[in-house]
């Protein structure tokens, strides 16, 4: 099951056509996995400060099917596809929140597969994942 983050689309958001500027899928997914691991327990400050180490992103594939526009309610979801030693990957999608009365389903508008891995903070190299953090994140 995909964790879900709501996003409200803003001014700020979109581009001189009135429509969401495309870089800005990847600032929704990032927020999205960032309380991803937050509601996992898992804060990326304290986890840096305990263990030297945090993730970076790797690899970003996204396709853009519909834009969203200002004023847009969004579902952003997070789900773990694949746990290695040193990298994790998670699927993601921006979703067009339907009306409340609507019984459709909510509207693909993007979709990312994102590439974490993690590294040593003060050398940026990679490293492996804690066993203890690896625990957590996985079913």
């Amino acid at each position: 099951m995909a964790f879900e983050f709501p996003i409200r689309i803003y001014w700020e958001d979109t581009d001189a056509g009135g429509i969401v500027f495309y870089a800005n899928y990847l600032k929704f997914f990032e927020r999205a996995r960032t309380e991803w691991l937050r509601s996992l327990g898992v804060g990326q400050q304290r986890l840096r400060e305990q263990t030297g180490g945090m993730f970076v992103v790797t690899d970003a594939q996204l396709r853009y099917h519909r834009p969203a526009r200002l004023d847009d309610e969004l579902i952003v979801t997070a789900a773990l596809q694949d746990a290695g030693r040193a990298s994790l990957t998670i699927v993601q999608q921006a979703l067009l929140k339907q009306e409340q009365m609507s019984d459709q389903p909510p509207a693909l508008l993007s979709e990312a597969t994102i590439r974490i891995g993690w590294v040593d903070a003060a050398t940026m190299r990679p490293a492996r994942i804690p066993s203890t953090l690896l625990e957590q994140l996985t079913p």
